[in-house]
């Protein structure tokens, strides 16, 4: 939580349709780093402190207002029916707002590369303030019209003059005022205007006709990014992952490749740490110091311990806990196992709901058959067993100590510690059956091959 001297609050504007994007996910709910855009504002408002939020939602969006509910309770909802601009949709606020006494700051559930550091210097104030930005190419943005600090109009672009669109300084849209005086300016602001809606920018110059002070802050244009489409989703995307690839490289992580490793938007990753090319980390995964991440793995709400070492083309699942030293080699996967100092599974297994002891080594293609089908039960593999190749260990069961499961077993009830299981079928051999075999087949396929050429009318 940010430093502070009054009560903070936040609105963010979530009631556009999206259309653009042409998707039926709601605009806001499409995910930058694995996480909705519209989480990553509630995020901000958080980190700056804000004891009360608000988004304002669409009726044309139940999956919106279901996704707000289920983070912040149904007092944080207010409902922008039908559209009427943003200043309209800052106005429905209003009432979710009531009784709070301090300043409010006008955020956007579809600016998601917008931090808690780039709003703050946007408080404090007795007036109105924006963000505003450095434009590249200014466009159709609306310009800050400023005298010194002294913010004194935003003009859209459509209703500017050839000097006004020479201005390079832009509207975020981003805004912030005492609650009391910034209700009180809206209720003022007319739609009278091309569009016949109410523009919250209108409170600039209504605040400046009432003596109020306005001034402008400034926050990097790529900060301020709105994704109206799937194309600025993307460009957002690649945004976020540059940003988190210069942080752990600044940390210490060792990428050779890093724009072909993912992130996700809360991945944890220490110093002295190896990412080789093309891995993706999702959700909740941490990866200590010293472990290597080998080539096409994927890793999510996973712990990689110190010294780890995962891949090839391994997967993490959420639960995965690899302590110390452990190896997880290509195509295994695991899923909510805990892994001792030193375990190894390094090939072609899947490990499933459980526990496998310190030095213990689980063979190729072994199977922890977790899932009945109605349940899903644990294995238990203590310290330095041993696991067969090909072995399929049935939960609930139990593995002990030093055990030795040979290769190709069914084992369907616990092992003692430092025994040796064996759950397989007897070997048969029968002499000369191949041979016999093959002589049978041979004849079938001449057999059959004869009555086709009779039965051809051509012959």
């Amino acid at each position: 939580m940010t430093s502070q001297t009054r009560a903070r609050a936040a609105i963010i504007l979530a009631a556009g349709q999206g259309t653009r994007m042409k998707s039926s996910l709601p605009k806001v709910l499409h995910p930058v780093a694995h996480r909705a855009m519209l989480d990553h504002a509630i995020d901000a408002a958080e980190g700056l402190g804000c004891e009360r939020i608000v988004v304002v939602v669409g009726t044309h969006s139940p999956e919106v207002r279901a996704h707000v509910v289920k983070r912040l309770g149904e007092a944080a909802i207010a409902v922008q029916d039908p559209p009427l601009g943003t200043g309209h949709a800052v106005r429905a606020a209003e009432r979710a707002l009531s009784g709070f006494d301090g300043e409010v700051v006008v955020t956007y559930g579809d600016v998601p590369l917008l931090k808690a550091a780039d709003i703050a210097p946007v408080f404090n104030a007795d007036g109105v303030t924006v963000i505003g930005f450095e434009a590249r190419d200014p466009g159709a943005y609306g310009r800050l019209i400023l005298d010194g600090e002294t913010l004194t109009a935003i003009t859209e672009a459509k209703e500017a003059s050839a000097e006004v669109l020479a201005v390079t300084a832009c509207n975020s849209g981003v805004m912030a005022a005492p609650a009391a005086l910034l209700f009180a300016l809206l209720a003022d602001v007319t739609n009278d205007n091309a569009k016949g809606e109410y523009y919250l920018t209108d409170v600039v110059e209504l605040a400046r006709k009432g003596g109020h002070p306005t001034r402008a802050v400034f926050a990097a244009e790529d900060a301020v990014m709105g994704v109206n489409s799937q194309a600025e989703l993307a460009q957002a995307e690649a945004l976020f992952q540059q940003v988190q690839r210069e942080t752990f490289l600044a940390a210490g992580v060792t990428m050779s490749a890093p724009d072909t490793v993912h992130f996700a938007w809360d991945t944890q990753v220490a110093g002295g740490t190896v990412i080789e090319p093309f891995v993706v980390f999702g959700p909740g995964a941490a990866v200590e110091g010293g472990a290597r991440i080998r080539s096409f793995s994927h890793i999510e709400g996973a712990r990689v311990g110190p010294g780890a070492e995962i891949g090839p083309y391994a997967r993490l699942r959420p639960g995965a806990d690899l302590a110390e030293g452990v190896k997880i080699g290509n195509f295994v996967e695991v899923k909510n196992v805990t892994m001792a100092k030193g375990a190894k599974a390094n090939h072609l297994s899947y490990l499933g709901d459980g526990a496998v002891g310190a030095g213990a080594n689980i063979g190729a293609g072994t199977i922890f058959c977790n899932y009945d089908g109605f349940n899903k039960a644990r294995t238990e593999i203590g310290a330095g067993a041993f696991v067969g190749s090909n072995s399929s260990l049935v939960a609930p069961v139990r593995i002990g100590d030093g055990a030795l499961i040979a290769s190709g077993s069914v084992v369907t009830e616990d092992v003692p510690a430092d025994a040796l299981a064996f759950g397989r079928a007897r070997q048969t051999i029968k002499p000369e059956a191949a041979a016999a075999f093959r002589e049978t087949a041979k004849a079938k396929k001449a057999a059959s091959k004869a009555a086709q050429s009779r039965n051809d009318p051509s012959k």
